[in-house]
């Protein structure tokens, strides 16, 4: 592809100050003026109808810089606070309430020992690092009017702090309120009656189906990619280079890898919980008159102690905390439990982790992007591929330790014991992993792979606990039953499938439910108010839609009825959804419908509501947790909640502050992709591909993504320049 490009730009010097407390954020470094302006010189910019930036440069580390600038056109807030996380200096933004959050990642990621790895790092690597940042610099150099809170320099080596495109990474799942109750007192505590952490009930989740040549219309494999996060978490765009760059799909905000989507030849779609990558170790203490000291094996090791600075905003500028943190040889020190303390063990290793995103997106068939796994540093994500050769493919898990089988890592295990260790990871060839499955199509929704290509699908005797770290859930059932019998895949019947209303959950909760009210007395008062709710749910098909009252009434129940079993389940160590299968009365069942319809006439003065009557879309402001308003204009939505088992996922943050319920979570970038000798793909995201309320790109896709109703990806030149709204250099 012949690139058309600009010439006789000028400059604009950076004129800001470093960020508070940052290393190596001075001024620009010597040469770096040249690079900016060769690297625009080398970079086109074509914004399609969509406002989807196509980015064409001459060279990789050119098409990086033209990425970063794009992106940073329509988001920068959320590119910084990406690295403020993931640096550990959200709190020179947010004030007092990150300092926890700033913690936990200093635990894990430390400024100096980033800069060691960049200067480490391979050639190729470090050129497009560079090219990160300029791009984001010289963005900041011709955008005076834009004002970054604390990062007003990136340097190359910032790259190395967040190299995997996932929402809410590995250290993320460490918790924050013991942690803070840990390092939050002067004597760390050791307390015997500590309880062990389970997660908070986590209702998103992601889908995504493969489908071999043998069931679809075109002879060619397809791959639907349908990430569920919060609304507005990634970019959409293309990327091309004269150096085999052509890659389009979704990125995670100021990162410079395609995190899911497809180039000519394949495309990869990522879910989360794959194999544990995470373990616990209780280490049992030692106090000697110079230290702390842990036993291992037959004698003791002394805890690494250093100190953490974590400044923060306050009124008047800076102020700063300084802990005293707590490492083992298994990692840093989170919590105390019955008179322990707990070190977590995860893989940091992230300028292989960066390597293996950036890779990916340049593989051309199966045995190149198998070789990319095969570098065995992504730990959290699960992955689905198809491409043009008719390959469909699964992997659960990429980075997962062997262990020794005898104990169970699902709880802390004893970090005296060396039997314990990690025994390095497991090739990708002993993993659970799918090709080419004679059934012809392959799936995950976030639940285990045992279900993923119906009687195909891998069993589970023949692999440990821990390369599979959740169970089934209702989405899995669901997409089975879509894909079992789908034939002559379209695009369009793909998207169908994806977006089937089916609500999987409901046909195994509420035959109990109509049972128990069935059960009851003649006399009983119970038979009056609830018969005309159960009668209407005994008439449901168990489809959502806009328009259908019982989809209200029994998602108000089931939420009813997990904000009462909740909190037992989790102290349980159950899955919710399972504890309301197995663990309830008739009276508790009975109950909670009772007080879900007494919320639906309090908040709507009826409960005979239609669900699109409460379930709306709204994108008012460019805030990170956006604000909700009933008075303001919204849209109907007929999509559920993922918990229930629906496969479009259209969830909401709680607790819930107004009575209507605004869509935060679910999908958000969708794409349907066909891998013929041509690409064919359509795809949707929410709300729009800018962040700025002024833009016409703000809401400009809100409506179609309310109703499912896609676009033609304009993935080839010719297609790209015949929708074009603007073509610019930076």
């Amino acid at each position: 592809m012949k690139l058309l490009f600009l010439a006789g730009l000028c400059m604009i010097g950076i004129g800001a100050t470093p960020a508070p407390a940052a290393p190596a954020t001075a001024a620009a470094a010597p040469g770096q003026d040249a690079r900016w302006r060769q690297h625009a010189a080398h970079v086109h910019i074509t914004r399609d109808n969509w406002g989807i930036a196509h980015i064409y440069g001459k060279s990789d580390a050119d098409a990086v810089f033209g990425m970063m600038y794009a992106q940073a056109e329509d988001d920068f807030n959320r590119i910084e606070r990406n690295y403020l996380n993931g640096l550990g200096w959200l709190a020179q933004a947010e004030g007092e309430s990150a300092i926890y959050s700033d913690l936990r990642e200093r635990l894990f990621i430390d400024a100096a020992t980033l800069q060691q790895q960049y200067r480490r790092s391979p050639a190729w690597l470090k050129t497009l690092m560079i090219a990160w940042s300029d791009g984001l610099n010289y963005y900041l150099s011709k955008h005076a009017n834009v004002a970054p809170k604390v990062i007003h320099h990136f340097e190359p080596w910032m790259a190395l702090s967040f190299t995997e495109g996932s929402i809410g990474g590995d250290v993320e799942s460490v918790d924050l309120a013991k942690l803070e109750k840990f390092y939050g007192q002067p004597t760390p505590p050791t307390s015997k009656n500590s309880q062990p952490f389970v997660p908070e009930e986590n209702p998103g989740g992601s889908n995504g189906f493969a489908i071999a040549p043998s069931r679809s219309a075109s002879g060619h494999a397809m791959l639907w990619i349908n990430p569920h996060t919060s609304y507005y978490f990634r970019s959409e765009l293309q990327v091309v280079s004269e150096q085999g760059l052509n890659v389009y799909g979704a990125v995670t905000w100021g990162q410079f890898f395609v995190y899911q989507g497809f180039n000519p030849h394949n495309g990869w779609m990522h879910t989360s919980y794959g194999g544990d990558a995470i373990d616990e170790y209780a280490e049992n203490l030692v106090k000697k008159p110079d230290g702390l000291y842990y036993k291992y094996g037959d004698g003791l090791r002394k805890l690494r102690v250093t100190q953490v600075t974590i400044p923060f905003k306050q009124a008047g500028g800076l102020g700063k905390r300084i802990f005293t943190v707590y490492h083992s040889h298994h990692g840093p020190i989170v919590r105390a439990e019955n008179g322990k303390w707990i070190a977590v063990k995860l893989l940091v290793d992230p300028v292989p982790a960066l390597s293996q995103s950036y890779l990916r997106t340049k593989t051309s068939d199966y045995a190149s992007f198998r070789k990319t796994q095969d570098m065995r540093t992504d730990t959290s994500n699960n992955t689905v591929y198809a491409d043009a050769n008719g390959t469909i493919a699964y992997f659960h898990g990429n980075f997962i330790p062997k262990r020794d089988t005898a104990f169970d890592f699902t709880h802390p295990v004893d970090g005296s014991n060396p039997a314990t260790e990690w025994q390095g990871p497991h090739a990708v060839e002993d993993t659970i992993t799918l090709l080419n499955p004679s059934n012809g199509w392959l799936f995950n929704s976030n639940n285990w792979p045992f279900s993923a290509a119906g009687d195909q699908s891998p069993k589970r005797e023949n692999y440990p606990r821990y390369m599979w770290t959740k169970g089934e859930n209702p989405r899995g059932p669901h997409a089975v039953e879509v894909l079992r019998d789908i034939h002559n895949v379209t695009l369009d019947s793909l998207i169908a499938a994806g977006y089937d209303g089916h609500l999987t959950a409901f046909d195994v909760l509420l035959p109990p439910l109509i049972l128990s009210f069935d059960a009851l007395p003649a006399a009983d008062p119970q038979r009056a108010a609830l018969g005309e709710a159960i009668a209407a749910l005994r008439d449901w098909n168990r489809r959502t839609s806009a328009d259908s009252v019982p989809t209200a009434v029994a998602i108000f129940w089931g939420q009813e009825l997990i904000e009462r079993k909740g909190a037992v389940a989790r102290d349980a160590e159950e899955p919710v959804y399972d504890y309301l299968v197995d663990k309830l009365t008739d009276a508790e069942r009975l109950t909670a419908l009772s007080a879900a319809l007494e919320k639906l006439q309090r908040d709507f003065g009826r409960w005979q509501i239609p669900w699109g009557e409460i379930s709306r879309f709204q994108r008012l402001t460019d805030d990170i947790v956006q604000p909700f308003d009933d008075a303001r204009p919204s849209l109907p939505v007929g999509f559920a909640p993922s918990l229930w088992g629906a496969l479009a996922s259209f969830d909401w943050s709680k607790p819930r502050t107004t009575k209507k319920i605004y869509g935060s979570t679910g999908n958000s970038f969708i794409a349907a992709v066909d891998f013929g000798p041509t690409i064919h793909a359509k795809a949707l995201m929410s709300g729009g591909e800018s962040g700025d309320p002024a833009s016409p790109h703000f809401t400009d896709q809100e409506l179609m993504f309310t109703q499912g109703r896609f676009r033609d990806v304009l993935f080839y030149p010719e297609d790209v320049s015949a929708h074009a709204e603007r073509s610019y250099q930076p």
